[in-house]
């Protein structure tokens, strides 16, 4: 649960938290539960601060890079969704074609007021964004997914919740980038030529044909070498065409386990959101801390 939440806890936890501890305060005000429950607020605020003050650096410190010309890397994207029929998925809640959904079902008993969840899920399926320059694909596993559409219905007893992101629409990543293929391809000359002879050797009768010089049935050492060198020569041209190719750009979770956000919202707005909940929660701190030492 708490991954799926990671994106709004902020929003929902934080907020929730400070709301629930000053009614807990009023409703039950004592001497002691009062100090208690300024110490929580302090902690919650500084926890809050922290991370909305790491997201807003994150975001604020990295310039937004060109797909095309993109440093391998840890990096920022801001494209927009491919609206192809390959980039498509559908919610299995409302059947609406996206790119990427959340969604939980909630039930209620005839007896109970409070909704039940039964069943959640989040989709890991790899999705297309673009630029002017080329095209990228995002891998939203272990994503923050920021400001999604969010959908609520009723049928019967059962409530349904689901998150949306559209193709078509502005995509914001911040991830690890990598090229696979092209350029960057990972090739292994030595490798490579000693799995061209083993190949070779497959078809004795063309290999002496090729390399039987003196015409003896054999492949003496000094023929043996002609081979391996004709070997290096077609790998090393092999490589040079592999390397000419175009990479596949992917964006994914980074391995060193920093951020990966991925949001609906440009890098500006998403920063200043950021900025004024860091505000927020820096306040409530101040104000809470202030309150425990006047109330001491």
């Amino acid at each position: 649960m708490w991954q799926a939440l990671r994106g709004h806890y902020i929003e929902t936890i934080t907020s929730a938290g400070y709301l629930g501890i000053i009614a807990f305060a009023v409703n039950t005000y004592q001497h002691d539960t009062g100090h208690l429950s300024l110490v929580l607020l302090a902690a919650i605020s500084v926890f809050a601060w922290i991370s909305t003050t790491k997201r807003m650096r994150a975001i604020a410190d990295i310039a937004t890079s060109r797909i095309g010309s993109a440093a391998q890397g840890y990096v920022e994207l801001y494209g927009r969704a491919s609206a192809h029929a390959d980039n498509l998925i559908k919610s299995p809640l409302s059947g609406m074609p996206c790119i990427w959904f959340r969604y939980w079902v909630y039930s209620k008993e005839n007896s109970k007021r409070e909704w039940r969840e039964v069943s959640r899920g989040v989709s890991d399926t790899t999705f297309e964004i673009s630029d002017h320059t080329g095209k990228c694909q995002v891998d939203p596993d272990d994503a923050e997914v920021i400001s999604p559409d969010r959908r609520v219905s009723y049928q019967g007893v059962y409530k349904h919740v689901e998150e949306l992101l559209y193709a078509g629409g502005s995509v914001y990543v911040l991830g690890e980038f990598s090229t696979i293929g092209g350029a960057n391809s990972v090739l292994n000359v030595k490798e490579d030529v000693g799995a061209l002879l083993a190949d070779w050797k497959k078809d004795p009768a063309q290999l002496k044909k090729r390399f039987d010089l003196d015409g003896n049935g054999e492949i003496d050492t000094q023929e043996w070498e002609l081979a391996r060198k004709a070997a290096k020569r077609e790998i090393e041209h092999l490589h040079r065409e592999i390397r000419k190719e175009s990479g596949v750009h992917i964006i994914r979770a980074p391995r060193d386990r920093r951020l990966f956000l991925i949001s609906s919202m440009s890098p500006q707005k998403l920063r200043q959101r950021y900025q004024r909940w860091s505000y927020f929660h820096f306040v409530m701190l101040v104000l809470s801390v202030g309150v425990f030492i006047w109330l001491l």
